[in-house]
């Protein structure tokens, strides 16, 4: 659907999702990490898989770490710790630009608890579709600062 203003974006980035915040307002919101480890166990029973390790979220970056692995290898999900945003990627590693993976299958076991399962075309689509409108002044200067040019960069990083 198109608008007067133009194409609608692909994505709302709301305000914490780069993990800066105003203390002002307070502290972001945490996500409920029993219910993303829910879903993982559900997500692995699907999959005819087992559950392996899960990362905590710890500063500078914005998201948890688990894995499922199973017949076809291994899968490494994404949760942010401040919105319930879901993404895969091949490998675990400390930061992520342009390594995203389309969600298996499976993955219905996020979005049943309550988690948004981020597309491949959502992450990978250029920082300039957005909808960043919601961004705190810090937000929008981190942004300048680490240059990242996908949607996926923004909401998955380890910015300090």
């Amino acid at each position: 659907m198109r608008s007067e203003l133009g194409p609608e974006p692909v994505f709302r980035l709301d305000r914490g999702v780069t993990g800066f915040y105003d203390p002002k307002t307070g502290p972001l919101p945490m996500v409920d990490v029993s219910a993303f480890r829910a879903g993982w166990h559900t997500a692995a029973r699907i999959a005819c898989g087992r559950v392996g390790n899960f990362i905590p979220q710890t500063y500078p970056r914005t998201f948890h770490t688990a894995t499922i692995t199973n017949g076809h290898g291994a899968h490494v999900i994404l949760c942010h710790a401040h919105f319930p945003l879901i993404a895969f990627v091949a490998d675990q590693r400390y930061s992520y630009s342009d390594e995203f993976r389309e969600a298996p299958t499976w993955s219905s076991a996020f979005t049943d608890a309550a988690f948004v399962v981020l597309s491949l075309h959502q992450l990978n689509s250029p920082l300039s579709k957005a909808d960043t409108s919601t961004l705190a002044a810090g937000e929008r200067q981190a942004i300048r600062h680490w240059r990242p040019t996908s949607i996926g960069q923004v909401i998955f990083n380890s910015w300090d």
